[in-house]
């Protein structure tokens, strides 16, 4: 899946940067401070939540799309809690370089 969105949002930005844990994405952001962070909900060890938590606390203008499998209902409400900017279902990966252009900024890298 990260091989695929990588394909998605590679032209819309100079870098990507690959995490497989949130743990790592986390640690990552920290060192890097992407202009966009790309996080599925379902990792091992810290779930995408708790790390789209970790990285708002740290820093409240992170810029922090949810992408994940479940695209409505209860999942959606959780990525909103946790501080997620934006919420993009897998089916739908196409959506995220708009995502980019909405918002004002430039887009240095994605974790």
């Amino acid at each position: 899946m990260r091989a695929l969105i990588r394909s998605v949002v590679e032209g819309a930005g100079p870098t990507v940067h690959e995490c497989a844990d949130g743990a790592s994405a986390v640690t990552l952001y920290e060192q890097v401070r992407p202009d966009w962070v790309l996080m599925d909900v379902k990792m091992p060890g810290m779930d995408g939540l708790a790390a789209t938590r970790a990285i708002r606390r740290s820093d409240p203008t992170a810029r922090i799309v949810i992408v994940t499998e479940m695209a409505e209902g209860p999942g959606r409400a959780a990525a909103v809690a946790a501080g997620a900017t934006a919420f993009v279902g897998k089916h739908d990966l196409l959506a995220i370089p708009a995502l980019f252009a909405d918002v004002p900024g430039p887009v240095e890298g994605a974790a």
